[in-house]
């Protein structure tokens, strides 16, 4: 459970919770989106609202609930850094890092990583040509 402590008067409260990120929502984040090939600015209308679409209802699960459900629905699937033909982020230089492939607009996959109940997104695969899918 929780820790909450109490400080003096006039001081704020602090109070610490840890909790498996299984059990939170996901936290979207696109800071290190791919702006060259793989980004919004590529996708039709329709696939930018499919991708907000899909962040939406993918927010209102918890992680665990998506890790359960069928990766061609609001799960994923995971793959090897290697299988990935674009530039890794210079700031991903582990070879532990697996990646993680939303579908968003019928196969099309958002590609990325996870680290706690945040999922960054790096790469919007369109065109299916950032990795081999199957």
């Amino acid at each position: 459970m929780g820790k909450i402590t109490k400080q003096k008067r006039n001081k704020l409260i602090s109070t610490k919770v840890s909790f498996s990120s299984q059990h939170e929502h996901p936290i979207f984040c696109i800071r290190y989106l791919d702006r060259k090939y793989y980004s919004l600015s590529v996708c039709t209308k329709e696939e930018k609202a499919a991708f907000a679409d899909t962040l939406d209802r993918l927010s209102q699960l918890t992680c665990a609930e998506i890790s359960n459900s069928s990766r061609h629905g609001l799960g994923y699937e995971k793959m090897a850094k290697k299988s990935i033909r674009a530039t890794i982020p210079g700031h991903l230089n582990g070879d532990d890092i697996i990646f993680i492939a939303f579908r968003f607009y019928g196969k099309a996959p958002m590609v990325g990583y996870r680290k706690d109940a945040i999922f960054h997104i790096l790469w919007i695969d369109r065109d299916f040509t950032l990795y081999q899918h199957s």
